[in-house]
């Protein structure tokens, strides 16, 4: 496939540049699947969108503050954004001006060099051809989570340009295990009382974890999709989700059919981590799934998730799920003046027949 065929014109003032409120505020554009006029709604609609029986599945990670200002000894400004914490306790991370900054420099937060509690980051060697570095973080800190709560700050998409007042608002509201470096976006729209309300018609609620990170947000270069190299990212489907998917799997194998049993995931990370369970039957680890056409969907029935960067890989997600008519819902939603990217409205989307491989 090429590049160019997961490319849409996307003006400037359709980027959101802040985040509905309330959360559940935001627009929902509603697929109801081909041939079918969409629905216009609201995320506080979603509970009556959805089934009793149905499993609404979200991913609990909270984003970490893991962009640094830093500065060399000789002044240089240096942006370090930290992307994932190695077992030995190293980082890899982005650093620019990368060409700048040779192995052994080290970088301390702008205006602290020399004082007691002054933060020293140590930048190592290239990792492969992506651009990631190896940094330490150097401290009196018991955890390096501590330092980044006092000196970093929580990294924003680059399209983001008003600065956001409460950084709370880059978390969901059920975020409990901090690791992320971009926000589960689809997740920002819903509230407790939404969820409360899900669970009231009978919509059972499950969480999973995928850290975010180079996998999710960074964009395709290559020509062809299929040449662009996916980051791996760390995920975890606890028992409890698991044994809720394996009941509704048990339901449709014994022909009980799937009506009132739907699996909705909360976003592309949700997805990735259910497929990449199904794809390899273990519940914890790393993987870098690329999901792009054709893909056989193996746990996902429905989509809540945000509108998508051009060329992106979340995007060819979108299309493996309901295939081309992806163009006409976006052209629906840009008509009709929804919000698009991380802060702004949701569509939720129905898979298409015959994506899906089912026992």
């Amino acid at each position: 496939m090429d590049a160019a065929d997961l490319d849409y014109p996307l003006p400037d003032a359709a980027i959101a540049q802040e985040p509905a409120e309330p959360r559940d505020s935001a627009r929902l554009l509603v697929d109801r699947g081909p041939g079918r006029p969409v629905d216009h709604r609201r995320v506080l609609d979603l509970p009556e969108l959805l089934q009793p029986g149905d499993l609404l599945v979200v991913n609990d990670t909270k984003v970490i503050p893991a962009r640094l200002h830093l500065r060399k000894d000789t002044g240089g400004a240096v942006e370090v954004l930290l992307l994932e914490r190695r077992p030995e306790g190293a980082w890899e991370a982005l650093v620019r001006p990368s060409r700048r900054v040779p192995p052994g420099t080290r970088l301390t937060v702008d205006g602290a060099h020399g004082t007691p509690d002054a933060v020293a980051v140590e930048v190592g060697d290239v990792l492969g051809d992506d651009g990631r570095r190896l940094v330490v973080l150097h401290h009196g800190e018991a955890d390096d989570l501590d330092v980044l709560a006092r000196s970093g700050e929580v990294p924003l998409p680059p399209y983001i340009r008003v600065p956001l007042a409460d950084p709370d608002r880059y978390q969901t509201v059920y975020a409990r295990t901090p690791g992320s470096v971009a926000a589960p976006t689809a997740g920002l729209h819903l509230t407790q009382a939404v969820l409360e309300r899900c669970r009231r018609r009978g919509v059972e609620v499950a969480t999973v974890e995928l850290v975010v990170g180079l996998g999710t947000f960074r964009p395709i270069t290559a020509q062809r999709v299929e040449d662009h190299p996916m980051h791996a990212e760390r995920y975890r489907i606890p028992p409890e989700a698991a044994a809720a998917i394996h009941a509704r799997r048990d339901r449709w194998a014994s022909g009980a059919g799937r009506e009132g049993g739907a699996v909705v995931a909360v976003g592309t990370t949700v997805v990735r981590a259910l497929e990449a369970w199904a794809a390899t039957g273990r519940a914890e680890g790393t993987t870098d799934l690329f999901i792009r056409e054709p893909y056989p969907f193996a746990v996902v029935d429905r989509l809540l998730t945000n509108f998508h960067v051009p060329r992106s890989s979340l995007l060819a997600l979108v299309q493996a799920l309901v295939g081309p008519r992806w163009r006409d819902l976006y052209g629906e939603a840009l008509a009709q003046g929804y919000r698009f990217l991380s802060f702004g409205d949701a569509m939720l989307l129905t898979r298409r027949a015959g994506s899906v491989d089912r026992p």
